[in-house]
C-alpha cells in the first residue's frame, strides 16, 4: 500500500507537468494508475491538497493546480477600513491587495483562494478577489455587547474584523450593554450583509478588573488550561531522574555549570559553563533541557505543545506551552538537582571562531541558580557582598565575560545588526492596575547569555546543514530592494546615506546603527530600519539570517517554551541514535515545512497578544495622567497627524485637526508637516512638549495635544 505522503507528492508532480489538463476524479485516478487498494489513500491525498489550496476543484468537478490557473492560495490579513491583503502560502510571492468588495465574506485570518483581477502576480500593483474560502479562522469572536429593543450588535475587539456582528433577540443569553462577550458566528458575512451570531459566554463588564486581559486572551484564541489527557500524561512523569537513564548519558554533574535568568523566571531551560583549555582556547558548554525525553513524539503532550507553538508572556501571567509540572519542574534546570540535557560543547579560539564542537545527550547538576541582577552586581558593580556570596563562581563569570566580548566583537565585525531599543517593564498592583512603567536595562550578564545562545544556535544549524538532515531553520531573508530604497530616502533627511541599496549587506545597516547611537533620531531611524526588514520565520530550508549576518541559524536553546526547538531536539536525538532513516526520514521531509509554517503563525499570534496587553496597560497608565505634560519625540508623521513617543515608550497621537495655529500640509517624502502661513515644520525626530488630552482604553488609543 502506498504512503499518503508519497501519493500527495505524485499528484503534485503529475499535475505540474506542462501537458496536464484538469481531470475529473476517475480520470485522474486512471491516468495516475491508482489501483483499488490505494483508492482511499488517493482520495484522502486529494482532499488534503485541496484543503491547503495547492489544488482546486472546478465547478465541473475537475482537479487542477492553483498556481497554473492564475490563482493564489493564502491567508487574509484584514484592515479596519474594510479592505484586506492576501498573505500567500508561497513566501516567494508578494502580498496581494483585496478591495472590500472583493472579499466575498472572507474575514481576517481566513484561508482562501484568490483570483488575480489586475496587475501581475508578485508585483506591488497586484489586486485580487476571493473565489473560495478554505478555512474559517473566526468561528468565535470577542467583543463588546451593545443592545437595542429587538436585536443587538457585538463590536469586535480586533479592529481587523471591521464588521459588527448582528445578534438576534433570542441569542443574548443574559448579556447587557457594556458586557465583554464571546460570540459564536452562526451566519457568515456576505458582500453586503454583516455576520450573525449568538452569545455563548459573558466575560464580565468591560470596566471590571481582569476582564480586559481575559478578553485579549480569548480574542487570540489562547488556551487557559490543558486538556485532561495532557494533564494526565504530565502527572505520570516522574519528578526525579532515574539512575538507569543517567547511565546512558555523558555525566557532567561534577562540572561547574550555572543557569543565569531573570529573577522571576520559573522555566530554566538553558545552563552554561566555560573552561580555559591548555592551548588557551575556551571550552563553552551550552546545556539545554532535554524536553523530548518527557514529551514523546505524537503523544498528547506533544500534540498540545505543537498546537500552542510557543509560551505566551503577558504582563500579568504566562500561558505556557507545557504544563507547569514539566516547565517549572522536571524539565527546568533547577539548582543542585539532576536534570537531563542535550549539550553542545564548543571549543572557541581567541578570535571567537568555533574550531571544534560536540553535540550529545547529558545529565547535569547546576551549581547555582544565578540571576542577571546578581551577575551584573559581580561584573559591573563589583559589589563586595555579592562577590563574597558567590566567590567560588566569580572566576567563572569573569571568564564568561571575556568570551562574551570576543564573540560579540566577531559578530559585529561580520555585520550583525545590534538594535538599541529601550525596553520597559509594566508594573501592576494586586488589582492588575498599572502603577509604573520601568526601563529594563540590558547588562553584561544578559549579553553573556545572548552571545552564548547565538553561537550555540549557529553551531547546531551549520552541523545539521552539512549533515543534510531534515531540519527547521530560523531564517531572516534579505530585505526587498524597494523597502531599502525608501528607507534610504528617509534617512537622507537626517544627513545619512546607505551605499548599495540594491544588494544591501547587513554591515551597512550596522554601521548606520553605530552612527546614530546617542542621537535624538536614533530610536526613530532604528524603528523604521526594522520595519524595512522582513520578519524572521521558521522554515525547513536554510536561507540564512540577514539581521545576524549568519549563514546558518536555528532555535535550539528554548524547548520548554518554543516548539521549533523541540522539533530540533527530536531530530538531533534521532540522528544520534541512527533513527533518521527510511520512512522516518521521508515523513520529516514531507511535513517539516508545514510544521515550521504553523510555528511561525503561532509566534505571530503570541506577539500580537503580548503587544495588545502592553498597549492596553499603557493606555490604562496614561488614563490616570490626562492633563499632565510630558516631553516626547516625534516618532511618525502621517496625513492625519503625528505620533509622539514619550521616554517611557508610551506613544500617542497629535491629530492634525487639533493643531490650530495654522493649516498644515503633509510632505510624504520628508515625513513632515508644514504650516502654510508660518512655514513651521514638524518632522520625525523633533522633540516636542505635549499634554495628555484623551485616552480610550478600550481601543488602546492615546491622544496628545501640543503645548
Amino acid at each position: 500500500m502506498v504512503e499518503l505522503t508519497e501519493i500527495k507528492n505524485r499528484i503534485s508532480s503529475f499535475m505540474r507537468e506542462d501537458v496536464y489538463k484538469p481531470l475529473k476524479f476517475e480520470e485522474l485516478r486512471e491516468a495516475m494508475e491508482i489501483d483499488g487498494t490505494d483508492a482511499d489513500t488517493f482520495n484522502t491525498a486529494l482532499n488534503e491538497l485541496e484543503a491547503i489550496g495547492d489544488i482546486i476543484v472546478t465547478k465541473k468537478g475537475k482537479y487542477g493546480i492553483t498556481e497554473k490557473m492564475n490563482l493564489v492560495p493564502g491567508r487574509i490579513q484584514g484592515n479596519k477600513k474594510g479592505f484586506a491583503f492576501l498573505i500567500p502560502n508561497n513566501k516567494a510571492i508578494k502580498d496581494m491587495f483585496l478591495p472590500a468588495e472583493n472579499l466575498a465574506g472572507a474575514m481576517n485570518n481566513d484561508r482562501v483562494i484568490v483570483r488575480l483581477t489586475s496587475g501581475e502576480i508578485n508585483t506591488r500593483k497586484s489586486e485580487g478577489e476571493v473565489i473560495r474560502i478554505l478555512e474559517r479562522a473566526n468561528e468565535r469572536v470577542v467583543g463588546t455587547f451593545e443592545a437595542s429593543k429587538s436585536f443587538a450588535f457585538v463590536v469586535p475587539d480586533d479592529p481587523r474584523i471591521y464588521q459588527d456582528i448582528f445578534i438576534p433577540k433570542g441569542d443574548f443569553n443574559g448579556a447587557v450593554t457594556g458586557h465583554k462577550v464571546v460570540v459564536e458566528i452562526t451566519v457568515w458575512p456576505e458582500s453586503k450583509r454583516n455576520p450573525e451570531g449568538k452569545v455563548i459566554e459573558i466575560l464580565g463588564h468591560k470596566d471590571d478588573p481582569g476582564t480586559d486581559i481575559i478578553s485579549i486572551i480569548r480574542s487570540h484564541n489562547l488556551p487557559e488550561g490543558f486538556p485532561d489527557d495532557v494533564e494526565d500524561q504530565a502527572n505520570k512523569v516522574s519528578d526525579v531522574v532515574s539512575e538507569e537513564e543517567i547511565k546512558n548519558r555523558r555525566d557532567l554533574r561534577d562540572k561547574v555549570i550555572v543557569t543565569i535568568d531573570g529573577e522571576d523566571a520559573k522555566d530554566l531551560d538553558d545552563a552554561v559553563g566555560v573552561e580555559r583549555l591548555p592551548n588557551g582556547n575556551y571550552l563553552l558548554g551550552v546545556h539545554i533541557a532535554d524536553v523530548t525525553y518527557y514529551v514523546t513524539d505524537k503523544s498528547p503532550l506533544d500534540k498540545e505543545a505543537f498546537k500552542r507553538g510557543t509560551s505566551v508572556y503577558l504582563v500579568d501571567r504566562v500561558i505556557p506551552m507545557l504544563p507547569r509540572r514539566l516547565s517549572n519542574g522536571i524539565c527546568s534546570l533547577n539548582p543542585q538537582i539532576e536534570r537531563l540535557t542535550q549539550s553542545c560543547e564548543m571549543e572557541i579560539d581567541s578570535k571567537g571562531k568555533v574550531v571544534s564542537y560536540d553535540v550529545y545527550e547529558s545529565v547535569i547538576k547546576t551549581k547555582e541558580r544565578m540571576t542577571y541582577k546578581n551577575v551584573n552586581k559581580i561584573l559591573t558593580d563589583k559589589d563586595p557582598e555579592t562577590i563574597e556570596r558567590y566567590k567560588d563562581l566569580v572566576p567563572q563569570f569573569e571568564l564568561m565575560h571575556e568570551l562574551m566580548q570576543i564573540l560579540g566583537k566577531r559578530r559585529a565585525t561580520r555585520g550583525s545588526i545590534e538594535f538599541e531599543f529601550q525596553e520597559t517593564k509594566i508594573i501592576l498592583d494586586e488589582m492588575g492596575k498599572p502603577i509604573e512603567i520601568r526601563p529594563y536595562d540590558r547588562g553584561i550578564s544578559e549579553q553573556i547569555i545572548e552571545e552564548f545562545m547565538l553561537v550555540c544556535n549557529e553551531t547546531i544549524a551549520e552541523d545539521m546543514f552539512w549533515k543534510e538532515a531534515p531540519f527547521v531553520y530560523r531564517v531572516h531573508e534579505d530585505p526587498a530592494p524597494e523597502k531599502i530604497e525608501a528607507f534610504n530616502e528617509f534617512i537622507y533627511n537626517f544627513g545619512y546615506h546607505l551605499k548599495g541599496s540594491e544588494e544591501i549587506h547587513p554591515k551597512a545597516l550596522q554601521q548606520l546603527v553605530e552612527k546614530i547611537k546617542g542621537t535624538r533620531e536614533e530610536r526613530i531611524i532604528s524603528t523604521l530600519m526594522l520595519r524595512s526588514l522582513k520578519k524572521a520565520r521558521y522554515t525547513s530550508a536554510n536561507l540564512g539570517h540577514f539581521g545576524l549576518a549568519a549563514k546558518y541559524y536555528c532555535h535550539f536553546t528554548s524547548p520548554i517554551r518554543r516548539y521549533p526547538d523541540l522539533i530540533i531536539h527530536r531530530i538531533i536525538k534521532e540522528g544520534l541514535h541512527n533513527k533518521l532513516v527510511g520512512k522516518r526520514l521521508a515523513e520529516l521531509h514531507s511535513k517539516l515545512e508545514q510544521m515550521a509554517d504553523h510555528c511561525s503563525i503561532r509566534e505571530r499570534v503570541a506577539e500580537e497578544a503580548e503587544r495588545d496587553v502592553e498597549d492596553l496597560k499603557k493606555a490604562e497608565f496614561m488614563k490616570e495622567r490626562v492633563g499632565q505634560e510630558f516631553e516626547g519625540i516625534i516618532s511618525s508623521v502621517t496625513s492625519f497627524g503625528m505620533f509622539i513617543e514619550l521616554e517611557n515608550t508610551v506613544e500617542g497621537l497629535v491629530r492634525i485637526s487639533a493643531i490650530d495655529d495654522d493649516y498644515y500640509t503633509f510632505d510624504e517624502k520628508h515625513y513632515s508637516l508644514t504650516g502654510e502661513r508660518s512655514k513651521k515644520t514638524f518632522k520625525i525626530g523633533d522633540v516636542v512638549k505635549i499634554r495628555v488630552d484623551k485616552v480610550d482604553v478600550a481601543n488602546r488609543n492615546i491622544d496628545f495635544a501640543l503645548i
